[in-house]
């Protein structure tokens, strides 16, 4: 087993690294605050490219772990009367396009066959069926997003390898500068540490079978509708 992390500058990225690296499993991690080689600009595909093109060797697992809920003073929208076209587009291109080139450089660098995951954060909040209380429109919007594609590249992918697993997981709200602004309310047993939520999701691909490909998981195994 060989691992990559997206996002590895981040909270739950950083856990994955050393969790992984714990486990013994070889792990390179890239982001935009890296230098020289890891280095992965969110903003540049070109960039994703290389970093793709840098493997020495086929990755069988590949986790991206990026997200963005809140930047520069905007906050997720309570209503529609605070919706701004390009509050909705960063959201978008940071939680689902970014996943997407991700995808497009990086899955085909991953084993032609045999067992291999490629895993994208997303969220419950994504999930259509599940919105119950409205608001957070951008954020809600761009994660479904993501959860679709999360399904269309498992149909793709099963062409290619189908012992590849493509799948979204929910970590649930762990103490990172992510969700900072929003820890208040949220029960303390269910506040992770990012060494406990990284655990966990990787117990939650450790466990993954080749029929869950297009499909999100919470941090607990249990599956999320659309």
């Amino acid at each position: 087993m060989s691992a990559v992390v997206i996002g590895a500058s981040g909270g739950i990225g950083a856990a994955l690294v050393a969790a992984l690296r714990e486990e013994d499993v070889p792990v390179r991690g890239f982001a935009r605050r890296f230098a020289g080689a890891d280095r992965l600009d969110l903003d540049d595909e070109s960039s994703i490219a290389a970093a793709a093109a840098s493997l020495v060797a086929p990755p069988t697992l590949v986790v991206v772990a990026t997200g963005l809920l809140h930047e520069d003073g905007q906050m997720p929208e309570k209503s529609m009367a605070v919706l701004d076209a390009g509050w909705l587009a960063r959201q978008y291109a940071v939680n689902a396009i970014l996943p997407a080139l991700v995808a497009k450089h990086f899955l085909p660098r991953m084993p032609k066959s045999g067992r291999a995951v490629f895993a994208i954060l997303s969220a419950r909040i994504g999930s259509i069926s599940d919105n119950r209380l409205g608001g957070w429109y951008g954020y809600r919007m761009a994660k479904a997003a993501a959860n679709q594609l999360v399904r269309t590249l498992a149909i793709e992918e099963r062409r290619r390898n189908d012992r590849t697993i493509v799948v979204g997981l929910h970590p649930g709200t762990v103490r990172t500068a992510l969700s900072a602004p929003f820890q208040t309310g949220v029960a303390a047993d269910q506040l992770f540490a990012p060494d406990r939520a990284a655990v966990q999701l990787l117990d939650v691909i450790d466990g993954l079978k080749v029929t869950d490909s297009g499909r999100l998981f919470a941090w607990d195994g249990a599956e999320i509708q659309p």
